[in-house]
């Protein structure tokens, strides 16, 4: 019995001992800095398909891009859940927009942005705002080019500017996605320099003011490099100019010149100039998290070989920002759309 007692109590001591000995070894790791494992939480990700939706019609830059995300993020695997593509551009893209602020707290659901997401509000006196959403990424900048079509007489912008000029008022009819949005805000600043009425024709995308140059219905528009580089390499349309401080930067020849080839407007003489973001948003009411998960996400997109292929041949400007970076722009961005939009007569009375 003493032996078994004196046993028990070499026991108890010795686990003693060891309580201390691990306490100890607590102590010195946290005061040498050293972080002790713990279990790993699971990130966020998404359960259940991704809805991108395009406020703009289908064939149109913004449908184009979301399309070749949408194949990226497939042939890389980079997302467990499928991405599916959803055309809302009803009332200027309103129909979009509103569906996914209306959609609170679902991470599954994200809008594929340009500036509607300033000129709707500014336009309409929609309850929308862009820091109403919960802000992801902006992944490109979009130039807009004065498009005529390949048969037209005119050669340069000056010639183009000089026949406007030339004719009676509302002669030269120019067409463009939606009302009160980029297109008819280059288009009315564009008339304002020539000093003659444009009639200006509203369509669901650029992709039908496209057919409409192409069937020549329309003297001109001002779509996305995008939207018209098809017909270009057809014949059956051709730029004039860009709107952009400078050139833009592919060199690759892409019909008869390269993008790089096609001078700016201001060297045209016509100082206008635009810029579009390309972005994603979350609804309101999701988290850091979700987005934190979409950014990454993009950034991954954005490295991919297929990105920078489609980015030349589409002569996007690459762009990739997202948290303060993101925010900061689209704040500057939003102040310039008030004041163009102001000046074209085109913001709502409060």
């Amino acid at each position: 019995m003493l032996f078994h007692k004196i046993n028990k109590e070499d026991m108890m001591k010795g686990q003693i001992r060891k309580l201390w000995f691990g306490a100890l070894l607590l102590v010195a790791a946290a005061l040498a800095g050293v972080t002790i494992a713990t279990p790993a939480v699971a990130a966020w990700e998404p359960t259940k398909p991704v809805e991108f939706i395009v406020p703009a019609g289908a064939g149109g830059a913004s449908d184009q891009m979301a399309r070749t995300i949408q194949g990226i993020i497939m042939k890389y695997k980079l997302m467990k859940q499928p991405v599916m593509i959803f055309n809302k551009g009803g009332a200027s893209g309103a129909e979009g927009a509103m569906e996914v602020k209306s959609a609170k707290a679902d991470p599954h659901k994200l809008l594929v942005a340009f500036s509607l997401i300033y000129t709707l509000p500014i336009a309409q006196n929609l309850p929308l705002s862009w820091d109403q959403f919960n802000p992801v990424a902006m992944v490109a900048l979009d130039d807009f080019i004065l498009w005529v079509h390949s048969d037209a007489p005119y050669k340069t912008a000056k010639d183009y500017v000089q026949a406007i000029k030339s004719a009676p008022d509302g002669t030269f009819k120019a067409g463009g996605t939606g009302s009160k949005r980029e297109d008819q805000i280059i288009t009315v600043a564009f008339e304002k320099f020539v000093g003659k009425k444009i009639t200006y024709i509203p369509y669901s995308s650029g992709g039908e003011a496209q057919t409409q140059l192409a069937g020549k219905h329309i003297a001109s528009n001002v779509n996305n490099p995008s939207e018209n580089v098809a017909q270009w390499r057809a014949g059956t349309a051709r730029p004039l100019c860009v709107f952009s401080e400078k050139p833009m930067d592919y060199k690759k020849k892409v019909a008869d010149i390269a993008w790089s080839d096609i001078p700016t407007c201001k060297s045209q003489g016509i100082d206008v100039q635009y810029q579009m973001l390309r972005a994603f948003f979350l609804p309101p009411g999701t988290t850091k998290e979700q987005s934190a998960f979409y950014a990454n996400l993009l950034k991954q997109v954005v490295s991919k070989q297929e990105w920078l292929d489609y980015t030349e041949n589409m002569a996007l400007t690459r762009h990739y920002a997202t948290g303060d970076e993101f925010v900061d722009f689209l704040k500057k961005d939003m102040a310039k759309h008030v004041q163009l939009m102001t000046e074209a007569g085109f913001a709502a009375k409060k």
